[in-house]
């Protein structure tokens, strides 16, 4: 029987591996670029840093020390030159990748970090693993820029596990909407018309705009955003201011809601400062062929005849007048059940025995003018141009 060499007994006393192997090995030497490791094998292992994270940037001197120990995997036994290639990125993939199957099967929501804004979505990563997250799945409303998530740790769900294909999709979404629901049946349990509440504007049309209270968006018509008129909402709020607003209708999980709060009714105290006789300044808001609203408080417009403008014969308010124009009148009418006032600009005028000849109504009161002047039917014309759009609820 020959004896060995000192060569084969000192190979004999080295371990066998394999490619796909998974072993342990400490550390004996480090480099920004690489790591080298004794695995108990005839050479040393090299793990590169393309190899531990795919962070490009990443010192390896900073995660590991002579002396630490790492269980790794072997890609290559031999890579040409007579070292082992190692792998720690994918090996913790491997696990992550069983970790995922298990949140899978049991539907277990899970916390990651995103890692990269892709242009169809988030890209997380758990224990190793990757986990692609669709924008359509990353909130309950759509979201133009996902870059706000960028580092951001996020609650999701497994929806699909395929590996093989390289697909193991996460979904945000439907965990945004199960606790949407919850906040709903929160709220409506002791949500009531008349109650004040807070919320935050979260979209503004042209028509309204839409309140945030927690779980339910309630609608802010336009019509009820001041006792005044709103004519540009867009220029009124912005997304993300806080309001507290009133509620004026729930029906179904729609809710209606309003800024003309009770107390701030402008037709509280409307019948001492606009009572008949009393001269008021205002400003023109808007006109017909008919006649002018004058303005005289937020939420409050009085009818100017154009009979009433002047005592000299007018076709048309806006031959003589302008919107936003200050005007001096009298009021001569007013009614507040029907919430309409009319006011007259040619009761201030001097008094002129020509003037009084050419007519025979009286200027003080709208209710004595000839019935050829219309003035009635005007009034009620102009009750009906006078109420904004009430839509949208």
């Amino acid at each position: 029987m020959s004896e060995q060499t000192f060569e084969q007994m000192l190979e004999e006393s080295f371990k066998t591996i394999r490619n796909g192997e998974v072993v342990d090995g400490t550390v004996i030497d480090v480099k920004p670029e690489e790591i080298i490791l004794n695995i108990g094998y005839k050479s040393d292992g090299v793990l590169t840093r393309a190899e531990y994270s795919n962070d490009a940037n990443t010192d390896l001197t900073t995660v590991a020390n002579i002396g630490d120990t790492m269980t790794v995997k072997v890609l290559k036994v031999n890579d040409g030159d007579g070292q082992v290639v190692l792998t720690y990125k994918r090996l913790a993939a491997e696990k992550g990748l069983k970790r995922l199957e298990e949140a899978f099967e049991n539907k277990e929501i899970i916390k990651a970090p995103v890692v990269q804004i892709l242009g169809g979505g988030l890209s997380v990563v758990v224990e190793g693993a990757r986990v692609f997250i669709p924008a359509s799945l990353v909130s309950n409303t759509y979201e133009k820029d996902l870059s706000k998530y960028q580092d951001q740790e996020i609650e999701f769900v497994i929806s699909e596990f395929n590996p093989r294909r390289n697909r193991v999709i996460g979904d945000r979404r439907q965990l945004l909407v199960a606790e949407r629901k919850k906040k709903q049946a929160e709220l409506f349990a002791h949500l009531q018309v008349g109650d004040r509440v807070s919320g935050v504007v979260k979209n503004i049309t042209d028509f309204g705009a839409f309140i945030d209270l927690g779980g339910v968006d309630g609608l802010l018509h336009i019509s009820e955003m001041s006792w005044g008129r709103t004519e540009n909402p867009k220029k009124v709020f912005k997304v993300g201011q806080e309001l507290t607003v009133l509620v004026k209708e729930i029906k179904d999980t729609r809710v209606a809601l309003s800024l003309k709060f009770p107390e701030e009714n402008p037709w509280i105290d409307a019948s001492e400062k606009f009572a008949v006789g009393n001269i008021i300044t205002g400003k023109i808001a808007r006109m017909t062929d008919f006649g002018a609203f004058v303005e005289l408080a937020p939420g409050i417009d009085a009818l100017l005849h154009v009979s009433q403008i002047s005592k000299t014969h007018v076709d048309k308010p806006s031959d003589v007048l302008s919107v936003g124009e200050e005007v001096t009148t009298k009021i001569v009418d007013f009614n507040e059940e029907t919430k309409k006032i009319s006011l007259s600009m040619r009761a201030l005028e001097p008094a002129s025995e020509e003037a009084e000849e050419e007519t025979s109504y009286s200027t003080e009161s709208v209710d004595e003018l000839d019935d050829d002047v219309t003035l009635d039917a005007d009034i009620e014309a102009a009750g009906e141009v006078d109420e904004q759009d009430t839509k949208g609820m």
